[in-house]
């Protein structure tokens, strides 16, 4: 099989990218910028919130190996997907709880998903929205946890709770549990 793209948008894209480096069976994983209006936006015009944009990542996965219904699963578990335009203290519509399907069978694991996360209470308000043009964000937000979010207090306050909650929840599937 060839490797498939899920893009995903759950608030701070460095904290959505660690979580999902971890998850065996994917690939790659690129932040980037996705949903708005600006075309090729900075980090910093995204931040200001004008362009539409939410910060997202694009995961390169093996389908053999990993369902798009489980990678949504996980993404909703390691999110707050009941909080509107915002993940925590990161507070805009560039924050958003957004899935973005890359076809018509995403499209209806998308809503599958959101029926489930629903189920465990609150009410989801995740968005499903059209597939537009992707544009990967600067270099240095590239693998940013491996590299610089270990020294940003942000990162360290935010990333290890996600972790574990994926590596509690989804043992199976981490790699960091399964070595």
């Amino acid at each position: 099989m060839m490797t498939e793209y899920a893009t995903l948008a759950g608030g701070c894209f460095w904290c959505t990218e660690a979580v999902f480096k971890d998850v065996i069976g994917v690939e790659s994983v690129e932040s980037g910028y996705i949903g708005g209006h600006v075309p090729d936006p900075t980090y910093k015009q995204v931040c200001g919130g004008d362009t539409g944009h939410a910060e997202a990542i694009r995961v390169g996965y093996d389908p053999d190996q990993l369902r798009y219904a489980d990678l949504l699963d996980i993404f909703f578990a390691t999110h707050d997907p009941t909080q509107l335009n915002r993940q925590g203290n990161d507070v805009g519509t560039q924050y958003r709880s957004a899935i973005f399907p890359a076809d018509e069978a995403q499209e209806t694991e998308a809503r599958a998903a959101i029926e489930r996360a629903g189920e465990t209470g609150g009410k989801i308000v995740t968005t499903i929205e059209p597939m537009t043009t992707w544009y990967p964000a600067e270099g240095y937000h590239q693998d940013y946890w491996e590299t610089s979010g270990r020294s940003n207090p942000y990162c360290m306050a935010v990333i290890p709770p996600k972790l574990q909650k994926l590596r509690k929840s989804f043992a199976a599937r981490s790699r960091a549990v399964s070595v």
